[in-house]
């Protein structure tokens, strides 16, 4: 008797999924497009609750140093995600002191995040597809978040 081919059980399918999110920022220059993407990052995850007033704000110190220009981006960005995370705090401002390609010497503001609703969990900036360009207009960035 011949064996019959019985073909293989499909045990498994395929999720619809979207873990990133692409953002494109735009500024005149470098210390600006730092503080334009980080503004961004907290618009995108957190929407203030109108009924809320007179949040208890606090100022953090942030700095950063890495050996690119690239590094220094994803690691600011970073950085604000983890202090967020580790203070219970949205940030709504940003003040660059100092900026090179290499570091960068900055004050965050924060409001408690019990007075903002969660819209998205944005886990981390990611490398991949990083463009950080220059031109006679301005700078540019482009950033994949983790969601």
């Amino acid at each position: 008797m011949a064996h019959q081919f019985h073909p293989p059980v499909k045990n498994y399918e395929i999720i619809e999924h979207t873990a990133d999110l692409a953002l494109r920022v735009n500024s005149k220059d470098l210390a600006g497009l730092f503080r334009n993407t980080a503004l961004a990052l907290f618009k995108i995850s957190a929407k203030k609750k109108p009924s809320v007033k007179g949040l208890k704000k606090e100022t953090l110190p942030v700095m950063q140093k890495a050996d690119t220009l690239d590094e220094l981006f994803i690691s600011w960005l970073n950085e604000l995600l983890s202090l967020s995370s580790a203070k219970g705090l949205v940030f709504t401002d940003f003040r660059i002191i100092r900026i090179g390609e290499k570091e960068i010497e900055a004050f965050a503001v924060g409001e408690d995040a019990g007075g903002f609703g969660l819209d998205k969990e944005i886990k981390a900036a990611t490398y991949h597809g990083l463009k950080l360009k220059n031109s006679a207009e301005g700078w540019q960035a482009e950033v994949i978040l983790d969601v």
